[in-house]
């Protein structure tokens, strides 16, 4: 009975030795709890991956700082000088009325016009580098034009960059010219519009003129092309 239970108390004290010390069974139970810290420790070490790819996007957080940047970049890239923001419909009304006296459909249209050819020329409001030559009879509703290209361009008689050239109805149309480069674009208004928007009463006018700011470009004017080379305008 001693020989039996001395046999069985080195098989206890060996298992309680083996579970200390990590064995088989449970050390590899143990062991892999372990790995997992170790585990633990690649996540950690993921963090660094992560916080190491935060270090690469940390290096990628430059890249997206970079790329944060490249947006800024990429609008002065690609928008040239004569990209910018959206007007608020009022605000144009606002300098369109401040010039002629009230925002009518052919005021707000020479506005339009202004703003399609500072873009297209790759010119600032105010440029003294801008001439605009105005075509159109002695008649306020086609001359309204020249009071809203010179709202939107800063084009004026007195700083004599505004001209206005006589000429018949069916030659209203305006030019701007950049004077540095000879670089120009002529644009009159679309047939639509000129059926749309002839003789408006004086009392339908602001309404017609807040229409006009909402349409689109094709619907209020349209490019001239460019004469032959050496041909007269």
């Amino acid at each position: 009975m001693r020989k039996t239970m001395s046999h069985a108390a080195l098989i206890f004290l060996a298992a309680v030795s083996s579970v200390q010390c990590g064995g088989a069974g449970a050390g590899g139970t143990a062991g892999h709890a372990t790995a997992p810290a170790g585990h633990a420790a690649a996540p950690a070490g993921h963090a660094a991956a992560p916080g190491g790819h935060a270090a690469a996007p940390g290096e990628h957080a430059a890249a997206p700082g970079e790329h944060a940047a490249a947006p800024a970049g990429h609008h002065h890239g690609h928008g040239h000088a004569h990209s910018r923001p959206a007007e608020a419909p009022d605000d144009a009304l606002r300098a369109v009325a401040a010039i002629h006296g009230g925002a009518g459909p052919w005021a707000v249209a020479g506005y339009r016009m202004g703003r399609y050819a500072l873009a297209k020329l790759g010119l600032p409001e105010k440029s003294f580098d801008l001439e605009v030559i105005h075509h159109s009879p002695r008649n306020v509703q086609f001359s309204c034009i020249a009071d809203g290209a010179a709202a939107a361009t800063g084009a004026s008689l007195g700083k004599l960059n505004l001209s206005l050239v006589e000429a018949t109805e069916a030659g209203v149309e305006t030019t701007y010219r950049r004077r540095s480069t000879g670089q120009a674009v002529t644009l009159r208004p679309s047939a639509a519009f000129r059926a749309r928007f002839r003789d408006v009463p004086r009392e339908g006018l602001a309404a017609a003129g807040k229409e006009v700011l909402s349409l689109p470009d094709a619907e209020v004017f349209e490019e001239v092309p460019p004469p032959p080379a050496g041909a007269p305008r």
